[in-house]
């Protein structure tokens, strides 16, 4: 096992891998920057060392003085959780350069599921089913027209190396698709330094469905079920329910069937996510991520088991110990994303948090690196903590998270409570009939 794990992120992900850290007896040490001073992971960190300035380009996405803390401080694995450098496949193989473990994939999986086109061929070529779309990168207008026209409109024009929504664009119609196509090439090139992008099939109707799994070195891999990620504003997630209620038992084993089968030809280890589009009961691959998830503690609740202690253990060298017919699936969960946002104008809304209340009880768990006196920087991502709840079944989960919303009190900042409790109260949500344009669509009534 590790001596020592040095964390490569900040907030409530940096808090929760100290959390299953310490119950493994494995001191860490918490980088920050100089807004972080006073954050919850590093006054909880066994040591921490200041990384730089506010901007994350100068902090946490600082390579070198990520290291330089590592080996100063005497790390032999460094853990990066999620965002930042969690896929940066040249941060990894810097790690493993410098004599470290980096807890995650290989760095020849995170360069191939990082490059949506690549992961696309390679799922293909393992019989995981793809939404329609082009064979490849679309080098140009009258290519993108002839793609359009094969598989019919409306269709999608993404970034290879995309993410979180940006480049991405619909084209309904043959008379959309110039606009569309320059534009998500465009903002691809902005953000991912990388213009290369790639056309499918739009569904009008679909769920966004995931399949968690982990794999050791030895060629074990087990599946942790399904959560139901469709609950989405502009691509980004605000709520995630484990398992789904548009999956059945039966749809669940042969999902998970189809992902270890797949990653266990690829060799694959450590934690990682297949994420699928659903409709008319298919499933269609779109992407993998080759970290750790935001919503891992739904998973976590209705399984038992700690995601990220076992992401330690199998990059340590350990075998799972287990096999796929010991994970049993117990009850329902659903996690909703508390943001410093205006839940109106979604205006972020950084500032001091003068009081803060976390709701408790059964079934009830709060991840979040909040206390009272606590400035929220307006430097980083707006989450500022996770309200999980679990209960025996999908009504009895609504009706916890409904009373745990009630006893949430973050006073000070805006938060997306009350969105959350809108949410929740919608008899469509109740129902479990939605799909991933369906929260834009609620926001905007």
């Amino acid at each position: 096992m590790f001596q020592k794990i040095l964390i490569a992120n900040r907030g409530e992900i940096a808090l929760r891998i100290q959390r299953a850290c310490r119950e493994l007896g494995i001191p860490t040490v918490a980088v920050h920057s100089t807004a972080d001073a006073e954050a919850m992971h590093v006054r909880l960190a066994d040591e921490s060392v200041c990384i730089g300035p506010p901007p994350a380009r100068e902090s946490y996405l600082n390579v070198a003085a990520i290291l330089s803390a590592a080996s100063i401080t005497g790390a032999d694995a460094i853990h990066p959780g999620y965002g930042f450098l969690s896929e940066n496949a040249g941060f990894a193989e810097m790690v493993e350069a410098h004599g470290m473990t980096f807890i995650g994939p290989s760095p020849a999986h995170i360069r191939m599921m990082g490059d949506k086109i690549a992961a696309k061929t390679a799922m293909a070529s393992l019989g995981v089913p793809l939404v329609p779309g082009s064979d490849g990168a679309v080098p140009d207008v009258e290519t993108a027209l002839a793609v359009g026209k094969k598989i019919g409109y409306p269709v999608l024009v993404k970034a290879a190396a995309g993410g979180g929504g940006r480049g991405m664009k619909v084209a309904r119609s043959a008379e959309e698709m110039e606009d569309a196509f320059r534009i998500a090439r465009s903002e691809s090139l902005a953000a991912f330094g990388n213009d290369a992008v790639y056309i499918e099939k739009y569904l009008d109707r679909p769920r966004h469905i995931e399949m968690q799994i982990l794999a050791d070195s030895q060629g074990s891999v087990v599946h942790f079920g399904e959560r139901d990620c469709s609950l989405q504003r502009r691509h980004q997630k605000l709520l995630e329910e484990a398992g789904s209620p548009a999956i059945s038992p039966e749809q669940r084993t042969a999902l998970g069937e189809t992902a270890t089968s797949a990653l266990r030809k690829l060799g694959y280890r450590n934690v990682g996510t297949l994420e699928f589009l659903y409709q008319d009961g298919q499933f269609a691959f779109i992407e993998m991520n080759t970290r750790l998830q935001v919503e891992h503690p739904v998973t976590e609740m209705i399984c038992g088991v700690d995601l990220v202690r076992e992401q330690i253990r199998v990059a340590a060298g350990n075998a799972l110990g287990y096999t796929q017919d010991d994970i049993v699936f117990n009850g329902h969960a659903i996690e909703c994303r508390i943001t410093a946002e205006d839940p109106e104008t979604f205006m972020p809304t950084p500032g001091r948090v003068t009081a803060y209340h976390a709701p408790g009880g059964l079934g009830v768990r709060i991840d979040s690196a909040l206390y009272a006196g606590y400035f929220v920087p307006p430097f980083y991502d707006s989450m500022v903590g996770k309200l999980i709840v679990h209960a025996p079944n999908r009504l009895e989960a609504i009706n916890r998270l409904r009373r745990a919303l009630e006893e949430f009190a973050i006073v000070g900042i805006k938060t997306t409570i009350p969105l959350h409790q809108k949410i929740i109260e919608d008899p469509e949500f109740q129902a479990g009939d939605y799909t991933i344009h369906w929260l834009e669509r609620f926001v905007a009534r």
